[in-house]
């Protein structure tokens, strides 16, 4: 049950509208039906993060990666079988069916990275924040004022 409007954010800010609409999603997603494949998402440093998905039974031709506005989108699709042979499972545990998990991203945070091992693909991702957004320390001048020089205004003769 959704018990939050988020109408009133849309109307009285500006630029603010990915997160608005990524805590919108948030709070409207079932938990329940978003559970094929398990995943983990981890921290390995300041700026590094790993997801961590269990493929078991497919392989790396059958998986794709793609990133696009700030989302990371991962699906796999199993290659029809060249000979069909009629097959009788007695327990079907492992599941092979077609899936897709969607990531939202921060800004400045990429993948670098993918690889699988034991039945698990790891997509390692970094953050990188440009220069011009990092903090910065500002030396205070001792003992000096900073001037600014104007220049006078041309008044129009008429």
């Amino acid at each position: 049950m959704r018990s939050f409007d988020f109408a009133p954010l849309y109307r009285s800010t500006v630029g603010f509208d990915r997160l608005a609409n990524a805590m919108d999603r948030a709070l409207t997603n079932d938990v329940s039906a978003n559970g094929y494949p398990p995943y983990n998402i981890e921290k390995s440093g300041e700026d590094k993060y790993r997801i961590s998905i269990a493929v078991a039974g497919f392989s790396d031709d059958e998986l794709s990666i793609e990133m696009r506005d700030h989302q990371l989108f991962v699906s796999a699709k199993k290659a029809e079988a060249e000979t069909v042979e009629e097959v009788t499972f007695l327990h079907r545990g492992i599941a092979s069916r077609a899936f897709e998990k969607r990531f939202q991203l921060a800004d400045h945070v990429r993948a670098v990275g993918a690889s699988t091992e034991n039945g698990i693909l790891h997509i390692e991702l970094l953050r990188e924040v440009p220069e011009a957004l990092k903090p910065r320390q500002i030396e205070i001048a001792q003992g000096k004022t900073i001037t600014t020089k104007r220049t006078p205004k041309k008044v129009a003769k008429a």
